[in-house]
This record gives structure tokens, C-alpha cells and sequence, in this order.
């Protein structure tokens, strides 16, 4: 009875870790990140009208300055969904830009070197600025400076700045933490059917009939 036992205690604790992985990895997948499709070309060329993009879900105080993050601002957009934006600016930096017809960002009195931007325009709308952002608040710029709706549309509303509470979750720059987890999934998955099967066999087993071995003489 014990040899029978100990297969059957061993498949259901594999039983177990196998769940306990699945469940969690796509628990931590649902709470912890999401996707979303670019609409638009305001963060061209970094992000295309259709590109479907993974983002981690963050809170206010975990967001920095260069981040690609994801805002609900309605009040700003007219609408309920989330856009696309990069931080240039948080609480306490000086943002300006475009004094003199420079096409380059100054931020704390140093100029941002900014690959991403398209065909290397820091501006292109021909509005200059100089904002000392608020704390808790932050100054947001699309990639595609001479087509996006961003901060500089709205300087007359708190300088342009955003709460930074309206950040939905920071774009990654790969996929790499989904497929990981992901592959811990499936991982578990597996785990989960190898040890349902060690339960199975072993279940079987204790149910075969004992086999008895003839004690007593036979007589001619």
C-alpha cells in the first residue's frame, strides 16, 4: 500500500506546481501588461499607424523622463481611449524649445539629443516654450513633433502638462516579458498534465487485484 502511495503523492503535488505556474503567469500577463494598437502617425517612425504594441502596467511615481507611455486624458482628446506619448519632462524639470528658431529641446538648461524624432525635427510647429513642469505632472511630446497633438497644443491648460496619474502603462521595447511568461505557461501546462498521468497510473495500480502465492502443498 505505501509503495502505491508515493506515486500517487508525488503526481499530485506535480499536479499542483504545474497549475500554480499556469495560473500564475497568465494572472501576472492579464494584471501586469496589455496591448494596444498605435492609431495614428503622431509617434512616427518609432511607433506606425497599426503597430500592435505590448506596454507594462505602472503607477505614477514609476514613469521617467524618455519613456514611451500610454495616457486616458478625454478631457484633452475627446474620447475615452488611450494615445501614445513620450515623457520629456516631469515634475520639477524646465522644458523649453524653439527660442531663436532652434529646432532642438532644452531640458534643466541641457539640449536632448533625440534620435527618434521624425526626419530629426525637436519641434516643426514653430511654437516656443519654456515650461517649468509641475510635481506630479508631465510634459509629453509625440515623435512626429510637426503632426502630433501633444503638450504644445494645450499651453494654456496648466502649462500643457498632464497628471501623471492618467499614465495607463509605459510601452516595453520588446515582448520579451510576454513570451517568458508565456513559455512558463505552457511550461506549466505540461507540468501539470505529467503529473495527472503519474496520478492516473498510480490509481490504476493500487486497484490492480493482488496477486497470491500458494502457501500450502499440492498432493497427487
Amino acid at each position: 500500500m505505501g509503495e502505491a502511495r508515493g506515486p500517487l503523492v508525488a503526481g499530485w503535488v506535480t499536479v499542483l506546481v504545474g497549475v500554480v505556474m499556469l495560473v500564475g503567469s497568465l494572472v501576472f500577463l492579464r494584471v501586469g501588461y496589455g496591448l494596444v494598437t498605435v492609431q495614428g502617425d503622431s509617434m512616427a517612425p518609432t511607433y506606425e499607424a497599426g503597430d500592435r504594441v505590448v506596454y507594462e502596467r505602472v503607477g505614477a511615481g514609476e514613469v521617467r523622463r524618455g519613456d514611451v507611455v500610454l495616457v486616458s486624458a478625454p478631457d484633452r482628446y475627446g474620447y475615452g481611449g488611450s494615445v501614445v506619448r513620450r515623457v520629456v519632462a516631469v515634475g520639477g524639470d524646465r522644458v523649453a524649445c524653439c527660442a531663436g528658431g532652434a529646432e532642438r529641446i532644452v531640458v534643466n538648461g541641457e539640449p536632448v539629443v533625440e534620435p527618434y524624432v521624425r526626419a530629426g525635427v525637436g519641434d516643426g510647429m514653430g511654437r516656443p516654450y519654456d515650461v517649468v513642469v509641475p510635481e506630479g505632472r508631465l510634459f509629453l511630446l509625440g515623435d512626429h513633433r510637426a503632426l502630433a497633438r501633444d503638450s504644445r497644443a494645450f499651453l494654456d491648460d496648466r502649462r500643457g502638462t498632464l497628471a501623471a496619474e492618467a499614465v495607463r502603462g509605459r510601452v516595453t521595447g520588446g515582448r520579451g516579458a510576454v513570451v517568458l511568461l508565456g513559455v512558463v505557461a505552457l511550461v506549466g501546462m505540461v507540468v501539470a498534465v505529467v503529473g495527472l498521468v503519474v496520478v492516473l497510473a498510480g490509481r490504476a495500480k493500487r486497484r490492480r487485484p493482488a496477486q497470491f502465492t500458494e502457501l500450502w502443498p499440492t498432493y497427487q
